[in-house]
């Protein structure tokens, strides 16, 4: 028996050359296709089981800052004045840079020392070497009540 013949499809006419999907592609630069509605990547549908629950918020990441500690020293300080929040938001990276320069002093002079503990009084001299004159003998000042008071309690 002769071995059969392969079929070949029929020649298609010119108008149906193409199934609508692939017109769609190959649309002209002019015209863009109708974009389809997706999600971002990463996300999955409501319907799936992927993900986690639905409905369920994702927990802010908290910031630190000095803002309410600002807040209370100006209301012992001034009473009647507010802040404004890009005054507060200067503030509060004014305390950081503060914060950073003192902290980065003690570890220096810790490390001088061959201490492997910051100590009051590596604090104590980095406030004096970092803050000018008059400021660093109030700081100190202050300093020493605080330490005082909890050593105290």
């Amino acid at each position: 028996m002769a071995p059969k013949a392969e079929k070949k499809p029929a020649a298609k006419k010119p108008a149906e050359e193409e199934p609508a999907a692939e017109k769609a592609e190959k649309a002209p630069a002019g015209k863009k296709p109708k974009a389809e509605k997706r999600l971002p990547a990463g996300k999955a549908e409501k319907g799936s089981g992927e993900g986690k629950k639905a409905g369920r918020k994702k927990a802010k990441k908290s910031v630190e800052t000095y803002k309410i500690y600002i807040f209370k020293v100006l209301k012992q300080v001034h009473p009647d004045i507010g802040i404004s929040s890009k005054a507060m938001s200067i503030m509060n990276s004014f305390i950081n840079d503060i914060f950073e320069k003192l902290a980065g002093e003690s570890a220096k002079l810790a490390r001088y020392n061959k201490k492997p503990t910051i100590t009051s009084r590596e604090i104590q001299t980095s406030v004096r070497l970092v803050l000018p004159g008059e400021l660093a003998k109030h700081a100190v000042s202050e300093g020493t009540k605080a330490v005082t008071k909890f050593t105290s309690a």
